[in-house]
Parts: structure tokens; sequence; C-alpha cells
């Protein structure tokens, strides 16, 4: 997904760009690459290069770094062609519509070999379609509750909340003790922050969409949906949050606010720490995470699970040798490899790495509850263009409609997005 890569550029996973053509990948001895910009670091990609190539005389990995601008158009033109690139990523949220169109190589033999047992379930469901497998997790990150350390301590505050009921008391006394300063919130939360937004629809048992015979249908309209946004619209008000009511966390950058040390508390990934470092050094000293807090004691909620898979186009000349590549790759060698750069790996339920940083170690917690939207080609659909989630979420929070009446609109204009042909 753009976004999630954008943010992982951020956090010093940066690469220099080599090209965007598919070039010469469809000789026998050249495997031509194509990983997206701030996937891997050049010395995690450098190295797995050279071992491939020392293991497979006479194969030639070509590393292409593609730009998220753009990609879906590129990844299209690419896979339709008669060269394509032998290994891609793509993101988890457009692997279904790729799956569907049949350019992809079904890997369903091949993924015991590729470290099934040990993949982030989520993420293995996105590279699903039909009941044959086509994409293989790469890595995936997700939101945690960011904290001001200080501004806790102030505050009396010692131990994190484990339940919304805590969350709640939370949010109380931080007010209690910083309200009087104008520049304070205890919670930043924008209202159109719909990835924070899932985690309470899923923990209170609602669905954004569920799979009524061959289609999906929303399924915003019911009980338990409503619930979790009763529960975000209670958050935004308790908190006494000054995020715009119709944007989400990017507009303006929530790392930027967090960064001025007003900000108790924001739903953030963890890279968006490093953000706000940049604007005050500080900020990362004082920090810590914890996962976004269930309504059941002993549970934590589950998160959207954003991030990436890897795939063979259907018409790559080495379809053989690139099974090997992601063989190398999926290998918990590779895997911890990946860990250490701040992600949660996709083939590996080995986090022990990102234990060493609060945030990322929060995540690492919360990434076992990992969800992702139903994993149809039309999706991208709902997510893109006018997100008829995000109009929901303005419209209850400033008043223009109740819940049920934005639920209802929502849920219609998402049964129209699903039931659209690609």
């Amino acid at each position: 997904m753009k976004a999630w890569k954008a943010l992982a550029a951020t956090a010093a996973l940066s690469l220099t760009l080599a090209g965007c053509g598919g070039g010469p990948g469809a000789s026998d001895n050249t495997l031509t690459v194509w990983l997206m910009d701030g996937s891997a670091s050049d010395a995690l990609i450098d190295e797995l290069n050279a071992e491939f190539e020392q293991t497979h005389p006479g194969m030639k990995v070509d590393y292409q770094i593609q730009q998220w601008n753009g990609i879906q158009d590129r990844l299209t033109t690419a896979l339709a062609s008669d060269d394509p690139p032998d290994v891609i990523e793509l993101g988890n949220s457009q692997n279904p519509q790729f799956s569907a169109e049949g350019t992809l190589l079904d890997l369903t033999a091949d993924a015991e070999a590729l470290n099934k047992s040990q993949w982030v379930p989520a993420l293995g469901e996105s590279g699903a379609w039909e009941g044959k497998q086509y994409g293989v997790p790469f890595y995936a990150a997700n939101r945690v509750v960011v904290y001001n350390k200080e501004l806790f301590d102030k505050a009396g505050i010692t131990e994190m909340p484990t339940n919304r009921e805590q969350l709640l008391g939370v949010l109380a006394k931080l007010q209690q003790t910083h309200g009087s300063d104008p520049e304070f919130q205890s919670l930043y939360l924008p209202g159109q922050s719909w990835y924070a937004l899932l985690s309470f629809v899923w923990d209170s048992g609602g669905e954004l969409a569920v799979q009524e015979g061959p289609n999906y249908q929303g399924a915003l309209d019911t009980e338990q949906a409503r619930e979790g946004i009763a529960f975000y619209q209670q958050l935004v008000k308790e908190s006494a949050t000054k995020a715009p009511a119709d944007t989400d966390e990017a507009e303006p950058q929530q790392a930027e606010i967090y960064a001025k040390g007003k900000t108790a508390m924001m739903i953030a990934l963890p890279w968006e720490v490093q953000t706000a470092a940049e604007q005050n050094p500080r900020i990362a000293e004082i920090s810590g995470a914890f996962p976004i807090p269930s309504k059941f004691p002993g549970k934590t909620a589950p998160v959207f699970l954003g991030g990436s898979n890897l795939a063979i186009p259907a018409g790559s000349a080495d379809a053989e040798a690139a099974k090997e590549y992601l063989k190398l790759l999926t290998s918990q060698k590779y895997q911890t490899k990946i860990a250490q750069s701040g992600v949660v790996p996709g083939a590996s339920q080995d986090t022990s790495a990102l234990e060493s940083n609060p945030v990322s170690a929060a995540m690492a917690i919360a990434s076992k509850a990992g969800k992702v939207p139903p994993a149809v080609p039309q999706w991208a659909a709902v997510e893109s263009g006018q997100n008829p989630l995000k109009d929901m979420m303005t419209a209850v929070l400033t008043g223009q409609k109740t819940i049920v009446e934005a639920t209802v609109e929502a849920n219609d204009k998402i049964d129209k997005l699903l039931a659209a042909k690609n």
C-alpha cells in the first residue's frame, strides 16, 4: 500500500532508484526483480542477491527499485507484456486484483517451501484467491498507541491501559492534569483516520463487509459495527482532540503535531515517532507505546495490517529461478534481517528483533491480532477516491448525520463499489 511504504521510507529504509522498465528480465540467465522504494535496505538486498548468484552459477539479478506513485499502472502494463519481471512486490490490498486477473503464477504447490507455516496469517490471506496462493507475505506493519512518557508521568499514570474503560480513565487523568494548557491534547485523533477506526469496529465484532454467496456486501449497518464507531466518537469527544474532523492522519501529518510535545497520545505507525524526532530529537527518548486496548480483558484490539506481498508474474521466463529467489528471501536468515529493519517479517513468527525498541515491540504484540479488508479485487476502489468510510466518519463527528444514517449511506456506497466488475 502506498501510504505504508511512504512512511516506511521515513524509517530509514531508503534505496536508490535503479529503473522502472522490465529490461532484459525474460532472458534465461537474468532474474529481474522489482521491489518498492523503501522496502528493504541496500545492505540486505546486496547480500541477498550475492548469495543467490553464488548458489545459482550463471544467473544474474537485475534489481530494479520501483516508486509507489503510479505502480498500479506499471504493474498492469508489465504483467500484460511478453517480457515481465520475474519477481515483484505489490501491496497486500493490490494482490487480489492481479490474482483474479490471472497475471500471477500459482504458488500453491510451493507454499510450504516458501515457509508457509511461519506466514503472518492476514498477509497470507491477502495473497490467496479462490483457494490458490498467488502472493507470499513480505512484511507488515500496524498501528499502536504511541504516548509521551513525561505527560503520563506528570498525570501519575504508571500502568498502561489494557481495555477500553482504562483508556477512557487515562484520558480523564490527562485532561485533569494538563487540560488547562490550550495546546494540550490527550489524544490526537483525526476525524478520517479510518485505519484506526477499524480496530474498534473489529473489536466490537463488526466487519467492513461480509461474504454473501459469491459476493461481498457492506456490513457497517450492524449493531456491532455501529458500537465501534460510537466508541471512536466517544474518544474524539473525551480526548478534546484538536484534530480536524474532515481529514486523516496525513493532513496535517500527525507526527508533526506529536513532535511539539503537547500531545499525550496518537494512534500511529512506529516510524512516525522517528518522523517526529526529525523535528524534535528528544521526542524519541520520551515515547513509549502499547497495543490498542480491546473491550475484552486480556486481549488487544484487532489492527489493520498493512504491508506487501511478493509474487511471480505468470509470464516469467525464469519462474523456477524466481521461486528459488523467494525461498531465499523467505528463509529465517533474511526474515530476521527484515525484522531488524523495524517491521514485522511476513514469513516468520519470530519478532524478537523488534523487542529492543518499545514502540516496535508493541507493534509486534499487536500484529498477532492483525486483520485485512476483504481480499477481493473491488476493495481497492473502496479505499481510493472518495472513500465512503471517511465520508461516514466526518458526517458522524460533525453531527451532520447520526451513526445509523451515516452507516446506511456508507454501506450503500460500499455495496455498489463491491458489485462493480473489473
